[in-house]
């Protein structure tokens, strides 16, 4: 039986995930090389299923040159084989794996696996939220947080939660260990594509930082800022954000 989208997503996820995890654990590879191997690696098993069970749509991935054909498609795969390369060389649990399903713009499918975690997040599975924290808790950078959601946390009196990749952060406010994920320092395609689908469909806002929607599939790729929150707290940081730029 062919695989729905959805479905496809997740097996491609959770493989890639297991794959990144083999690669890492056969204590072949030199830490220094660790991230590319592993990033070249899944990037070649992800595309070469993608072709396999979808070979009539577009494909941009941050490990394959990109192509002006995908343009020109509706549905376009957008995947991340690795997201957050240092925390997978450190052995971390913050890192992830995207695959999303952008079409005509939108992110409508989505699925982040989190390998160390050995868990698969996906829009065709919502799970119910947990419960808000108090006092709020925002997940930033645990390298480079931005200045404008250490502004916010502090306005709003939120706990800060550093972590590593875009995808393990978005993740973590459907998880219950943060609220809200305001990000401004400079992201891809790739690094928002799937955690927004899979966060949409658990019912949180998903935007840019100015309130706009995300819009996928573009020539330029570059998509600097992303807010992922529960709904009730868009409002008073997009506020704050406004308040910020005036």
């Amino acid at each position: 039986m062919a695989l729905s989208d959805a479905e496809l997503a997740a097996r491609l996820a959770d493989h890639a995930g297991r794959i990144l995890l083999a690669v890492r654990d056969s204590g072949l590879i030199a830490a220094k090389a660790l991230g590319k191997a592993g990033d070249q690696t899944a990037n070649q098993f992800l595309i070469a299923a993608i072709a396999e069970h979808r070979p009539d749509d577009g494909l941009l991935s941050e490990e394959s040159k990109d192509t002006p054909e995908r343009l020109g498609k509706s549905r376009v795969w957008i995947i991340d084989p690795v997201d957050g390369t240092r925390e997978y060389g450190e052995e971390r649990t913050d890192w992830a794996v995207h695959v999303a399903l952008s079409i005509d713009g939108k992110p409508e499918i989505g699925a982040v696996a989190l390998p160390g975690l050995n868990e698969v997040l996906r829009s065709d599975q919502p799970r119910a939220l947990p419960a808000a924290g108090t006092p709020l808790r925002m997940v930033v950078s645990r390298t480079r947080p931005a200045a404008e959601a250490l502004s916010v946390a502090e306005k709003l009196g939120a706990e800060l939660v550093p972590m590593g990749s875009a995808g393990a952060k978005a993740m973590a406010v459907i998880r219950g260990e943060a609220d809200i994920y305001l990000h401004s320092g400079g992201q891809h395609e790739w690094d928002s594509c799937a955690p927004a689908a899979v966060a949409l469909a658990h019912g949180l806002h998903v935007s840019r930082i100015d309130g706009s929607p995300l819009v996928y599939n573009q020539r330029d790729v570059y998509m600097p800022d992303l807010l992922i929150c529960r709904r009730e707290h868009a409002r008073p940081v997009l506020d704050l954000l406004m308040d910020a730029a005036a």
